[in-house]
């Protein structure tokens, strides 16, 4: 019997048998069941931001990495540009982004956290974390932190996948993974 990271209270799982190949040993059944959970438990904590999880997203990727425009920021976020126009406006208006010319090409525009967006991603990412602590509570804090090192892993390496799959398809769907972009170090401590 396992005990509840969380609560502290015993918690009985059952086994898996990954011998007899049950859907619970199936990788793609074991995403979606955590994606259903995650977002059932996730919608809360960034509600207040305009575009709900792609807004929580676009402020981590202009708040930890280099300033990026609004199509590679698309890009980079699998998100369509089109919507990612709607999601900035919607980020704008709200006083959490800004957009300024790039300082050596002013035909494009590269997307800015304002101090308000800082300050509302870092209590959003506070009840995210908690949020995530809820759907990972039957897992040790150690086996937490695995679980997340190894899905960014993937996530990082997903990029990879493109060439497999038809150039349509890779662009109009797949978000791109760069690891070698530069990061920004993060003011707050990070949840890895």
């Amino acid at each position: 019997m396992e005990t509840s990271s969380t609560t502290g209270t015993p918690v009985s799982l059952p086994d898996i048998d990954w011998g007899a190949a049950g859907i619970e040993t199936e990788l793609g059944w074991s995403l979606a069941v955590m994606y259903q959970g995650f977002s059932r438990l996730g919608t809360r904590p960034v509600a207040d931001i305009p575009g709900g999880p792609r807004g929580y997203q676009v402020l981590v990727a202009i708040t930890t990495e280099e300033p990026s425009s609004q199509l590679a920021l698309a890009h980079r976020l699998g998100i369509d540009k089109t919507q990612m126009t709607y999601v900035i406006d919607g980020l704008e208006s709200g006083g959490l982004v800004e957009r300024r010319p790039n300082p050596t090409d002013r035909r494009v525009r590269q997307v800015y956290p304002t101090d308000v967006g800082r300050t509302l991603l870092a209590s959003a990412r506070v009840a995210l974390r908690d949020a995530e602590g809820v759907l990972m509570r039957h897992l040790s804090p150690a086996e937490q932190t695995q679980l997340r090192r190894l899905l960014a892993r993937v996530a990082l390496g997903a990029g990879d996948v493109e060439s497999s799959i038809s150039d349509t398809q890779a662009a109009n769907e797949y978000p791109v993974a760069s690891p070698e972009r530069s990061r920004r170090p993060l003011s707050s401590t990070s949840h890895d």
